[in-house]
């Protein structure tokens, strides 16, 4: 009896790193199709791919652990599940490095270059340096509700490409490419001075 369990899951591993392999492989494919699949982030890298990969493993083992009466089902649903959720893990980690780096894909709205998750605005041009007053997110829209992608330390220099029209938030540029928004009352242009009373 045990030695028929141990042979079940030697075969639900197994099938869970063919299904693995086979969607590692089709990953390409899939990309070049222009498909949204569970290896087709927007960030560059390879860390999805192996997400994907490890996640239908466990997931395989686990579905085969846990099946009853039909472990090979459970073993390749198990593997789907596995896949998916490791290639949403491995997808955020390339989009973090990405935006670490300041690597990723680049698209032009009104003049301005910016970084793949940065929504677009309608910009007034600033281009000098400013200061962070103090540590502060940037974020990928111009709102405090939008996603963070990154942050500035107190005194950090950067350049400021636009301020955002009818707002108080400034697009934050790396390498003449808008990277996030800055709320305006956390910054402020390199050598500019308080008035003293």
């Amino acid at each position: 009896m045990r030695t028929s369990k141990i042979n079940r899951m030697i075969g639900g591993g197994a099938a869970a790193a063919v299904l693995a392999s086979a969607m590692a492989l089709g990953a390409g494919g899939a990309q070049a199709a222009g498909i949204n699949g569970v290896t087709n982030c927007s960030a560059p890298g390879g860390k999805q791919e192996v997400g994907a990969v490890l996640g239908a493993v466990v997931g395989g083992l686990v579905g085969n652990k846990v099946g009853g009466r039909h472990p090979t089902g459970e073993t390749v649903l198990g593997a789907a599940a596995g896949a998916a959720a490791g290639s949403a893990i491995g997808c955020q980690m390339q989009k973090s490095t990405a935006r670490q780096y300041g690597q990723g894909a680049t698209y032009t709205r009104g003049g301005y270059r910016l970084s793949s998750y940065v929504a677009p605005a309608s910009y007034s041009r600033i281009g000098d340096t400013f200061v962070a007053t103090r540590s502060v997110n940037l974020r990928a829209a111009p709102t405090t509700g939008s996603e963070r992608v990154g942050s500035l330390r107190s005194g950090e220099r950067f350049q400021a490409l636009a301020h955002v029209r009818g707002s108080d938030w400034i697009l934050v540029g790396q390498g003449g490419v808008g990277v996030g928004y800055v709320h305006e009352a956390y910054v402020q242009p390199e050598g500019y001075r308080y008035a003293r009373y």
